[in-house]
């Protein structure tokens, strides 16, 4: 956390805003003794969520207000972590119920509710943003902490894979926000799912579908390239320019009526076009891969492969 707020000169509504309506009892100190505060507690105006944690209203918190809560819970040098800081900076389809927060090495541990507490000797401002609110890890040190974190390796993978393809983070980033945080559960897969979003594998999926493509001696690829069409400029998952065959992974957010019908319109685009587009569940490229290997050597046969 910044300086106390009251030496830079803010109000109590200042920081009351800034912070959700949250606030500790030794940043109320220079506008409200101690009990003031209790007989706002006792009056039913205010509620004390945590020892030392004060709210200024009575009714249930908000998200919002349970991170800052968490986070004034904890000892100096608190920052939330993993996706609840991931989250905040805008990654998407993974969210968490519960509130990540690390702490500084031999530090107090708090407890609460809901509340996951982590450690780290790193925490200076590489890894730590300087002047985001709440206080939170960036964006490359969130990610790899969260799929240190994971039991699943598909879900670690899944992390690092989504931050990448949403544009939220750098592969260098990860790559070097995972230097810094030396040894720890996943490293290799952590290193290995970098190197995968670099090279254009958005999704676990497609991950998967270069491994049936390596078993089956296909060529490589130009992943996730751009197909131009008079409808407009289309992304594949997989395409051979060569052979003017590609595949698309599906995973459940297709079933989506609005995104399946886009799906199916670029299909038909690309098929009119005299293309070969193969279509694919998630689920088959992770449970029926010889029949997917199958039907894509047919296909690049059919298109001159030998």
């Amino acid at each position: 956390m910044s300086a106390p707020a009251h030496q830079s000169g803010w109000s109590l509504e200042d920081v009351l805003r800034r912070q959700a309506g949250v606030i500790r009892s030794v940043h109320v100190r220079p506008w409200l003794a101690h009990s003031d505060v209790r007989r706002e507690v006792a009056d039913g105006r205010w509620q004390r969520p945590h020892r030392g944690v004060y709210v200024a209203h009575n009714a249930a918190l908000t998200d919002e207000q349970e991170r800052w809560v968490c986070l004034l819970a904890g000892p100096p040098g608190a920052a939330l972590a993993g996706l609840t800081a991931a989250e905040l900076g805008g990654l998407e389809g993974l969210s968490v119920p519960e509130v990540h927060l690390t702490v500084p090495v031999g530090s107090r541990k708090p407890r609460r509710d809901g509340m996951v507490v982590h450690y780290s000797s790193h925490l200076g401002p590489e890894d730590v943003h300087p002047v985001t609110e709440p206080p939170r890890t960036r964006m490359a040190r969130s990610l790899v902490d969260a799929a240190s974190w994971e039991v699943h390796d598909r879900r670690s993978r899944a992390i690092i894979l989504a931050g990448v393809q949403q544009r939220r983070v750098r592969p260098d980033d990860l790559r070097d926000a995972l230097s810094r945080r030396g040894p720890c559960k996943g490293h290799a897969l952590i290193a290995e799912s970098i190197a995968d979003a670099e090279g254009g594998i958005a999704s676990v999926p497609e991950r998967e579908f270069d491994q049936i493509r390596r078993r089956f001696g296909l060529p490589a690829p130009d992943r996730q390239a751009v197909v131009r069409r008079p409808g407009g400029r289309y992304y594949l998952d997989v395409y051979w320019a060569r052979y003017a065959t590609g595949t698309e992974v599906h995973g459940a957010q297709h079933l989506q009526i609005p995104t399946w019908d886009a799906d199916l319109d670029r299909h038909n685009e690309l098929t009119a076009g005299g293309r070969r587009i193969l279509q694919f569940s998630s689920y088959s490229v992770r449970h029926r891969q010889d029949h997917v290997g199958a039907i894509v050597v047919r296909a690049m046969r059919q298109a001159g492969w030998r």
